[in-house]
């Protein structure tokens, strides 16, 4: 290993950032700016995804618009430790609501030994309660962006997910033919 890597992987502090917002706002196009971006300076990047998001892809973080980046599968948060590879630098992960509590614990740890983790997800279900373990990692971020998708019913800005199709269970995975970006005003649970 060499100094200046030892140097910046015990000395400097990681740094965590959150990208959420409703669905179809772009998030997974955000993240995968974010890493597209770190490629381009050479950055060692690592990205990753839940293996209940399956919409799209297998083995590919992909947005709505067809953007995509290669990505592997968890099936658990701390399964993510088994691929970390040693010259990593940045952590990329897509769908984080997906994960169970110990995304939170997983995603520290990161923070704590230096790297970059970027991640991006629901903040809010389809009935408005927050999602999973975001509140934490909101909580816990150094950087949020929440981003906005526009009303499917009125053209304003969207902050909710509309669940168009009769389902009670929180998670659902689906894409236009099951959700709607929604105002507050036209979100049935607002």
């Amino acid at each position: 290993m060499n100094l200046v890597f030892f140097l910046i992987k015990n000395f400097m502090i990681g740094n965590l950032e959150v990208i959420c917002g409703p669905m179809f706002s772009g998030k997974s196009e955000e993240l995968i700016r974010r890493i597209k971006r770190a490629q381009i300076a050479n950055q060692r990047i690592q990205c990753f995804k839940p293996a209940i998001d399956n919409r799209y892809s297998l083995d590919h973080i992909v947005s709505h618009s067809h953007l995509k980046m290669e990505a592997t599968t968890l099936k658990t948060a701390k399964e993510l430790f088994d691929y970390l590879e040693d010259h990593t630098r940045i952590i990329a992960i897509d769908e984080v609501q997906f994960f169970d509590k110990d995304i939170v614990d997983v995603v520290m740890k990161l923070v704590k030994r230096s790297y970059r983790v970027i991640l991006a997800g629901l903040d809010l279900d389809y009935k408005g309660n927050a999602f999973g373990p975001m509140p934490e990692l909101l909580a816990l971020a150094d950087e949020v962006v929440k981003i906005h998708a526009i009303c499917t019913l009125c053209g304003e800005k969207a902050t909710r997910t509309e669940r168009i199709i009769d389902e009670d269970s929180q998670i659902l995975i689906g894409e236009q033919n099951s959700y709607e970006a929604r105002c507050k005003s036209h979100h049935l649970f607002s």
